[in-house]
């Protein structure tokens, strides 16, 4: 589950912070503890990821059909 913070991120920090945990996890010497709450905190960065790419494709999609039924209509139009 997210929390309000990760609410709050914007893609690139989440990002940004997803390669530090990736990178202290590849590292190793944490503690199994440690280990999985480095875990739990790069599932909750990647679901703040997801939700932002989400998000950005549903925004292309809606510009690009809108442009597409531009398009149509133009070419539809009586000269």
């Amino acid at each position: 589950m997210t929390s309000k913070t990760d609410e709050t991120l914007g893609y690139e920090q989440a990002r940004d912070e997803l390669i530090e945990v990736v990178r202290r996890l590849e590292a190793g010497g944490t503690t199994l503890e440690e280990s999985l709450a480095l875990w739990e905190r790069g599932e909750a960065l990647a679901k703040v990821c997801r939700t932002w790419l989400e998000g950005a494709r549903k925004r292309l999609d809606a510009t690009l059909a809108e442009e597409d039924d531009a398009r149509e209509e133009g070419a539809a139009a009586p000269e």
